[in-house]
């Protein structure tokens, strides 16, 4: 994750209510317009499922308080609005809770293509409609309770099985490579370079996942691709942090990006 921001959290009232402005809601209703046919021709029906089960607001920034409702009903989850950056430790003792972290702001017009650090636009469209999957839910809990478990020197190993699946996951339905990560849903750029054929797709694999380095401020190089979803999900049920042993036995691949310029 990034390790500085110039964004701001916006804080919630008692009700739990966070009071978006104008043009903050104008951005969030720009980013839907742009996103949604996208999405609904390349994103896998789990994620779209989910966005419909929602009912995400159009025209204004969604509340973090209004989709805990439609989470609690359908998997008991709820989102909690947090800082632009939060440590890997929150992260996983979050969703070792049942609770999806949330950075409140919305990003700026200039930063509109493009944000390297997760906004309220990225949290919401893309995280929480595969959060009303009770599968989907449960890896995501998993990943926390490993986290919860895992040392320090570990966290950086084990969030490359939540990034290349729950945030830039691919699977295939009818043969049709279709997106399936939050990353993918919200960035309208990464999801049609993700399904256009032309970077290195490999299968799913949690080892191979977890020797696999990345970077956070490009179009991934390498998606790896769940065929079967229950491969996943059987994934939860894994010793993680032995697997996060043998990967670091093994090593991590060579970077199939350049260095980041200092």
């Amino acid at each position: 994750m990034p390790k500085s921001t110039d964004y701001a959290a916006k804080l919630p009232d008692g009700s739990g209510h966070i009071a978006y402005d104008a043009a903050e809601d104008s951005v969030w209703h720009d980013l839907m317009a742009r996103q949604m046919p996208s999405v609904r021709q390349r994103m896998a029906s789990p994620y779209l499922d989910g966005l419909a089960q929602l009912q995400l607001p159009t025209d204004r920034v969604a509340q973090c308080a209004e989709v805990t409702e439609a989470l609690r009903a359908a998997t008991g989850w709820r989102v909690e609005p947090v800082p632009a950056l939060i440590a890997f430790g929150r992260f996983f003792s979050l969703l070792a809770d049942r609770c999806f972290p949330a950075a409140s702001f919305i990003r700026r017009r200039e930063h509109f293509d493009y944000i390297e650090e997760p906004d309220i636009f990225h949290e919401i469209f893309g995280h929480a409609p595969l959060l009303t999957d009770p599968r989907f839910a449960g890896f995501s809990h998993a990943i926390g309770q490993a986290g919860m478990r895992a040392q320090k020197v570990d966290y950086a190993w084990l969030i490359r099985l939540y990034w290349f699946t729950i945030e830039f996951g691919l699977t295939r339905e009818d043969g049709v490579l279709k997106g399936l990560g939050s990353g993918l849903a919200s960035s309208i750029a990464e999801l049609q370079w993700a399904t256009s054929g032309q970077p290195e797709l490999r299968p799913f694999d949690v080892i191979d996942i977890l020797r696999t380095p990345y970077r956070i401020d490009i179009l991934q190089p390498v998606y790896f691709v769940i065929e079967d979803l229950d491969d996943l999900f059987a994934a939860a049920q894994r010793d993680l942090l032995a697997d996060v042993a043998t990967a670091r036995a093994q090593g991590l691949h060579a970077p199939k990006y350049p260095p980041k310029a200092v």
